[in-house]
């Protein structure tokens, strides 16, 4: 795991809730978040057993963990789980919009924008009231996404890009009334992250697609990197433009 760019006790106090915790990026996102001293709540779709382990980890480290299950497309179990949250913390000083998808199989046609866009917005729409001034949201997408209107991807993530850049730009539409509360938003974008399920499954559908990426750029960040630069949106300054892009964008034209 790469060092804390967080300084201990430094969200001492604070509380935050990363959606799709329970692995991969969200799972290291709310491991630094801890470790910096907030109490954080770890969201499992399916996999409980495997949610438990990452607030286990935490746990033992000294920090406050909490394991909350709830798919996102799911609108009753967000709302179940907007009460958890107001029960046990009070309030959200973060919220890490990290879950996604749309390359799953059996899920439907419309799978990909009912996650990466409707989903998106319901959630941040229903945990509002526990946003205050202060409050940070921070939406994680890709290059691929990010760029897909002036750049091109490989075909096999198509629908993913475009459905979330989709929800990106649903979310975008709530800035104002967001910054009007005094609550903060900011949309992370890297290219393609090394170790992910979506490398994965692009790798397995497009054999050496991921590897011929990297030698392209030069370099992919891993899970564990990734997760440091969303730990920092959430606690330095909001861009002016609202958006962090780590990494190349040389090919992107950024």
């Amino acid at each position: 795991m790469s060092e804390n760019p967080l300084k201990p006790g430094q969200l001492a106090g604070k509380t935050a809730f990363v959606t799709g915790s329970s692995r991969g990026i969200g799972a290291d996102t709310v491991g630094f978040l801890a470790a910096a001293g907030a109490k954080v709540a770890i969201n499992y779709r399916d996999k409980e057993a495997r949610a438990e382990k990452v607030a286990a980890g935490i746990r033992e480290n000294g920090g406050e963990a909490l394991v909350v299950g709830a798919d996102l497309t799911d609108y009753d179990s967000i709302t179940r789980l907007r009460d958890t949250l107001q029960k046990e913390f009070g309030g959200l000083d973060i919220l890490v919009l990290n879950a996604s998808g749309g390359m799953e199989a059996g899920k439907g046609e419309d799978y990909a924008m009912r996650l990466n866009r409707d989903a998106q917005v319901n959630a941040l729409q229903t945990l509002r009231p526990l946003l205050h001034a202060g409050s940070r949201i921070v939406f994680v997408t890709s290059h691929q996404a990010h760029f897909i209107r002036t750049v091109d991807t490989m075909p096999e993530y198509l629908p993913v890009a475009l459905s979330k850049r989709a929800g990106e730009d649903a979310l975008r539409e709530l800035i104002p009334s967001l910054e009007a509360d005094g609550i903060g938003f900011v949309v992370v974008s890297a290219d393609m992250i090394e170790g992910t399920v979506t490398a994965t499954l692009l790798d397995r559908a497009n054999p050496g697609v991921i590897d011929a990426r990297k030698e392209a750029v030069g370099k992919l960040y891993n899970v564990s990197e990734f997760a440091a630069e969303i730990v920092l949106a959430a606690v330095e300054p909001v861009p002016a433009d609202n958006t962090r892009l780590v990494g190349d964008t040389a090919s992107f034209g950024g």
